[in-house]
């Protein structure tokens, strides 16, 4: 009889993991929303953040699906690629162009790039939960039994 291993993360690291994607959430929406500047300049870094976010988890699905073997056209991979570079120079030159104090640029510079980080961490935790879900599926499919295991 087969044996899998499926390795999963502990409950402490997917606390951890979502308190950190929390935090840079909350930093982020702080600073936009305290920032001493222009509404329309607030609004531009609020969307620029979000386009951030979502070309990060874009960028994480898109790295991971085709891991083992290529699943997505090229024209897909150019944009994915082209979203998430786009997302970060756009929000560079704002934050670069608007009028506010070196600190306020330097926190939602340190805010974004917390936001950017745990978006990739928070994507990798999620699909890791998925695939070792899948492989314990697939071992009580075939009557196995799944040896679990908590990463360290």
């Amino acid at each position: 009889m087969k044996q899998y291993y499926v390795r999963r993360d502990t409950a402490s690291w997917n606390m951890q993991v979502w308190l950190s994607f929390g935090l840079a959430m909350l930093a982020c929406l702080i600073g936009v929303w305290h920032m001493p500047s222009e509404g329309l300049d607030r609004a531009f870094l609020a969307i620029g953040f979000l386009f951030c976010l979502f070309a990060t988890l874009a960028l994480s699905k898109l790295v991971r699906d085709n891991r083992d073997e290529k699943v997505d056209t090229g024209s897909w991979v150019m944009t994915v690629w082209v979203a998430f570079f786009s997302s970060v120079a756009m929000t560079s030159w704002g934050l670069l162009r608007m009028n506010i104090g070196d600190w306020e640029k330097g926190f939602m510079v340190v805010s974004w790039l917390f936001l950017v980080s745990a978006a990739f961490t928070l994507a990798k935790t999620l699909r890791d939960k998925q695939e070792a879900d899948y492989m314990e599926a697939a071992a009580n499919a075939q009557g196995s039994e799944p040896a679990v295991a908590a990463s360290e």
